[in-house]
């Protein structure tokens, strides 16, 4: 599933390319935050179809060697292992993962050279040669080649840059995914890896919880963009001894953001929101922006909070002074 930390670093995207744009209408973001956040669904699946590809690529090679004119003695007796593998077997036949993986278009027969790279290069490592040196049939040693497989494709240089060619947006998102594949592998067991199982996605709206997290965000792209020149002026107020045009972009978008959750989300505590926003401004601006953008909601806050516009519900209130922060739930 997507965290709230990465939708709000999603969201920012949103809004930076909004105010970035000169586009007026906040729906608009909206819509460009729907389509990214759509788009992550489609480099997963195509993440976990480059397993299959990459076996298929593999049954190839193994003909191949076997029809060559001159053939040594390893083509002659090559391992099925990995292209017969019952643990991915399993996972190709089920329902999800073919439906995740199938409808999404993707170039592979036009990249069928990079899968065999890929395949041959995965059989020169010392994992697959301690694959093959193990006996058949455990479901965790199947499982941990599949493993291997996948973090050794994710790694291919090729591998990854055909994946930035489709978009650029995806170089920034395929670490984030290939993680959340990996983990979903690792956490698949043997009683139920079957057609039926529901493969979970990482934007997943079967899911409760996914579907509140994303409207969150959503919405929190949508307030923050109509909210923008009130909460600027607002923003003017705190910059002592600094021009606004001097302050850097990301910073004052996120103490947009910032009053947006103060003001729109009483269920999120200000701590909650204090601390994200000086975490992604760690990631996302300056070296020095953490303690700006802090020192700036403080104030914020204390006036936002004067004035009654803060009305937050539960536990987790926010005193500037405050030693101790808490996490989100």
């Amino acid at each position: 599933m997507l965290s709230r930390h990465f939708l709000r670093a999603k969201a920012l995207q949103a809004i930076y390319s909004y105010k970035t744009s000169g586009v007026t209408d906040p729906v608009s973001a909206g819509k460009s935050f729907d389509y990214n956040i759509g788009r992550l669904n489609e480099l997963g699946a195509l993440q976990l179809a480059a397993l299959r590809e990459v076996v298929a690529a593999g049954r190839q090679v193994i003909e191949d060697g076997l029809h060559k004119h001159l053939p040594s003695y390893e083509d002659l007796h090559p391992s099925y292992r990995v292209v017969d593998s019952p643990f991915l077997a399993r996972l190709f036949s089920n329902f999800d993962y073919r439906q995740q993986t199938e409808q999404y278009t993707f170039p592979w027969s036009e990249n069928a050279d990079v899968m065999r790279k890929i395949y041959i290069g995965f059989k020169e490592t010392d994992k697959y040669r301690n694959f093959i040196a193990t006996e058949e049939g455990d479901f965790a040693t199947e499982q941990r080649m599949a493993l291997d497989l996948f973090k050794y494709i994710i790694n291919e240089e090729h591998f990854r840059e055909l994946f930035s060619e489709r978009s650029l947006l995806w170089e920034d998102d395929f670490d984030q995914m290939a993680q959340y594949n990996y983990a979903t592998l690792k956490s698949l067991n043997d009683a139920d890896l079957d057609e039926a199982f529901r493969l979970p996605m990482m934007n997943d709206l079967r899911e409760e919880r996914d579907v509140e997290a994303y409207q969150f965000a959503r919405q929190l792209v949508i307030d923050t963009c109509k909210g923008i020149d009130a909460n600027e002026q607002l923003i003017r107020k705190y910059l002592h001894n600094w021009e606004f045009e001097r302050v850097a972009l990301m910073d004052i978008l996120l103490i947009n953001m910032a009053i947006t959750e103060f003001t729109c989300c009483p269920s999120i505590p200000e701590r909650v929101t204090v601390d994200e926003y000086i975490e992604l401004s760690k990631e996302f601006s300056t070296d020095k922006s953490k303690i700006f953008v802090n020192g700036i909601l403080d104030k914020l806050m204390l006036e936002l909070r004067a004035a009654g516009k803060i009305k937050k519900s539960g536990r987790g209130l926010y005193a500037p002074d405050e030693e101790e922060r808490g996490d989100e739930k």
